[in-house]
C-alpha cells in the first residue's frame, strides 16, 4: 500500500494531500510544510505531513472555517 508508507515522494504526497504536484513544489519552495531532500528529490514523512494539517486546522475556528477572531481583529478586519 502507497500510502501507508513513511516517508513519500512528491507525487505519493501530493495524492495524499489531494493538491497537484505543482502546488506542493510552491508551498515547499515557501517553506509552508516540513519536507526534505534526499539526494535532489523532495521527500515527505508521513507522520509530519499528518501533525502539519492537525496544527493548520486547529488554527481554523472551530466549525466556521474562518480563522479565529483575534488574529481577525490583528489583521485589522473585525
Amino acid at each position: 500500500m502507497a500510502d501507508s508508507r513513511e516517508v513519500m515522494n512528491i507525487r505519493q504526497a501530493s495524492d495524499y494531500l489531494g493538491v497537484s504536484p505543482d502546488t506542493l513544489y510552491k508551498y515547499v519552495g515557501e517553506e509552508k510544510i516540513p519536507a526534505f531532500k534526499l539526494g535532489n528529490r523532495w521527500r515527505f514523512k508521513k507522520s509530519r505531513l499528518d501533525q502539519w494539517m492537525e496544527d493548520k486546522s486547529n488554527q481554523m475556528e472551530p466549525g466556521t472555517g474562518h480563522k479565529p477572531k483575534a488574529a481577525a481583529k490583528a489583521a485589522g478586519s473585525q
